[in-house]
C-alpha cells in the first residue's frame, strides 16, 4: 500500500470525488445546479497560480446545500494545500511516468463500466475534462512517489516506537463541545477560548456543588460514582445547550474512535491524554474551540511493527502532509477571491 493521503483528485471506486472530509459523509443526491462558474473565474491564486471556481464547485456537488457556506472554506483551503504541495514537488523534480497515468486512467474506466457508467458522462457530471483528470492523477502519483520515498523503516519504526497507544487498538469514548468563532480573525478566536473556558468553570462549579451536598460520611467510592453521574449530566446538558456539533443531539457523544485515524490529531491527541470522567483544557482544531469529557476507555494489546506497519505509514504520510503545508504556507503568497455572488 501507498501512503494514502492524496494532495490531488482523489479519484474513488464508481468515479466520486472526495475533496474534503465534509465530502466524504453520505449525502442526499445532488441538487440541481446553479449556473457554473465563468470559465475562467477563479477562487484562489497560490503563487500566482490560480484555483478555478470550477474546482470549488466540483467539490460541493457532494455538500448538502445547507451546508456550502461552511464547506466552502474548506474546500478551498484543501485545494491551496494540495497545489502548494504540488508546486513543491515540482521544484524538487519529482518524475511521473506516463504509463502509470494511463494505468490509473484504465482502471477507473474498467471500474466505471462494472457499475453501467460511462467514462464521459462521469467526467461531465465533475465537471472536468480527461486532460485535467490526467493533470490531478498525475499529482496523486507525484505525491505518492515523494511519500513513499520518506517513510523508510527507520521513522516509521521511530513512529511506533515513540506512539505505540495509536497502533494498538486502544479506545477512547468522548463526548465534546464545540464553539465556532463568528469570523476568523484573532479577537473572535479568543472571545470563543474564553466563552468555553467560562462554560469549563460552570461546569466544575455545578459538579463541586453537588458533590458538597452529598451526606456527611459518604464513602469515597460513593462520592466518586455521584460525581461521575454529576459531571457526565452537566457537561450532556451543556453540549446540547451550546455545541455547534450535530453531536450535540446527544450530549456531545462522538462514540468510541482510536489514537489515529478517526479524529484530528489535537483532539484525539487531547482526549487520549485524559482519564475517564476528566474534562480537558480548551484546544483548538480546524473545526473551531473544543472542550473533551471521556467517559470511558479500552486498553489495547501488545502489537508488533510488523502487524500494523500500513498503518504507521499512513500516520507517517499524513504527518508528513500536514508539516510541509505548514511549512509552505510560512512563504507562499495566498489570495482567496470573495466567492461569486448567486
Amino acid at each position: 500500500m501507498h501512503c494514502a493521503k492524496r494532495t490531488g483528485l482523489a479519484v474513488l471506486a464508481g468515479g466520486l470525488i472526495c475533496w474534503t472530509a465534509v465530502a466524504q459523509q453520505p449525502v442526499p443526491p445532488p441538487a440541481p445546479t446553479k449556473p457554473a462558474a465563468a470559465p475562467n473565474a477563479v477562487a484562489a491564486t497560490v503563487n500566482g497560480q490560480p484555483i478555478l471556481e470550477t474546482a470549488v464547485l466540483r467539490g460541493l456537488k457532494r455538500v448538502p446545500p445547507d451546508k456550502h457556506a461552511v464547506a466552502r472554506p474548506e474546500i478551498v483551503d484543501y485545494l491551496v494545500e494540495n497545489l502548494l504541495i504540488d508546486q513543491h514537488l515540482l521544484q524538487l523534480n519529482v518524475q511521473v511516468d506516463k504509463k502509470d497515468v494511463d494505468a490509473q486512467v484504465e482502471q477507473m474506466k474498467t471500474e466505471l463500466k462494472k457499475q453501467n457508467q460511462t467514462f464521459e458522462n462521469v467526467l461531465k457530471d465533475l465537471m472536468l475534462d480527461e486532460a485535467e483528470l490526467r493533470t490531478h492523477i498525475t499529482a496523486d502519483l507525484r505525491w505518492t512517489k515523494y511519500a513513499d520515498g520518506q517513510a523508510n523503516e527507520k521513522v516509521l519504526r521511530e513512529l511506533f516506537d515513540g506512539s505505540r497507544t495509536m497502533f494498538n487498538g486502544e479506545l477512547v469514548h468522548a463526548r465534546h463541545i464545540l464553539l465556532v468563532p463568528p469570523s476568523q480573525d484573532a479577537a473572535a478566536g479568543e472571545q470563543t477560548r474564553a466563552q468555553l473556558v467560562l462554560l469549563k468553570n460552570q461546569i466544575d462549579k455545578q459538579v463541586a456543588d453537588g458533590v458538597a451536598k452529598l451526606p456527611p460520611g459518604q464513602d469515597n467510592l460513593v462520592r466518586e460514582q455521584a460525581r461521575v453521574k454529576l459531571i457526565d449530566d452537566a457537561f450532556a446538558a451543556s453540549a446540547r445547550d451550546r455545541s455547534s456539533c450535530p453531536s450535540k443531539e446527544k450530549g456531545g457523544d462522538v462514540g468510541w474512535f482510536p489514537r489515529a485515524g478517526s479524529m484530528v490529531e489535537p483532539f484525539a491527541k487531547a482526549a487520549f491524554e485524559l482519564k475517564p470522567y476528566q474534562m480537558s483544557d480548551v484546544l483548538k482544531t480546524q473545526f473551531g474551540y473544543h472542550l473533551i469529557l471521556v467517559v470511558d476507555r479500552r486498553p489495547g494489546k501488545d502489537t508488533k511493527f510488523e502487524e500494523v506497519k500500513e498503518e504507521v505509514k499512513e500516520v507517517y504520510c499524513e504527518r508528513l502532509r500536514e508539516s510541509l503545508v505548514a511549512r509552505l504556507k510560512q512563504t507562499a503568497k495566498i489570495v482567496v477571491d470573495p466567492p461569486p455572488k448567486p
